[in-house]
Parts: C-alpha cells; structure tokens; sequence
C-alpha cells in the first residue's frame, strides 16, 4: 500500500473518530434534548464543511493531475509527429 494511501487513512479514520467522540459526548451530555439536537446539527453541519473541502480539494489535485498528464501527452505526441516526419523528409511518393 503506498504511504499517501495510508495517509489519507489514518486521516479519514482520526476524523471519523472525531466526529464520533463529539457525537457520543453530546447524546450522553446531562443537557435538555433541544439543545443536544442543536449542537449536534452544528457538529453536523461542520463536519460536512470539512468533508465537502477536503473532497474539492482532492477533485482539484485529480483535475491537476490529469490536465498535466494531457499537457505530457500532447508534447510527446508533436515530438513523435516530428520525428516521423524527419525520419520520412525526402522518401519519393510519402510526405508532401
């Protein structure tokens, strides 16, 4: 398994812990039930913030990815068109 994957484990799995001791701390809190159920959607609602930026930044760092690998495949394929072209410069009946 490569290290960015453990990584992003460990990561995901302090979060989840997280959000889990925040959640259990909150239902066992010796407080009135409107009051837990609003905390609990703040809580809520915060953790999907989190959740949604750490998703976009992760689309951002794919889309950069692949517009860089789309750049590399693009160079390299001028570079095989030339080179094709260099190779047959001259041959009688083949490029014009």
């Amino acid at each position: 398994m490569s290290s960015k994957k453990v990584i992003v484990g460990v990561v995901a799995g302090v979060v989840a812990g997280v959000a889990t001791g925040a959640l259990l701390g909150l239902l066992f809190a010796p407080k009135r039930g409107s009051e837990t159920r609003a905390k609990i959607k703040t809580l809520g609602n915060e953790y999907a913030n989190v959740v949604k930026d750490k998703f976009n930044e992760f689309l951002d760092g794919i889309i950069e990815k692949f517009e860089k690998g789309k750049d590399e495949v693009s160079e390299l394929t001028q570079k095989v068109e030339t080179k094709i072209e260099d190779e047959f410069n001259g041959v009688p009946g083949q490029f014009s």
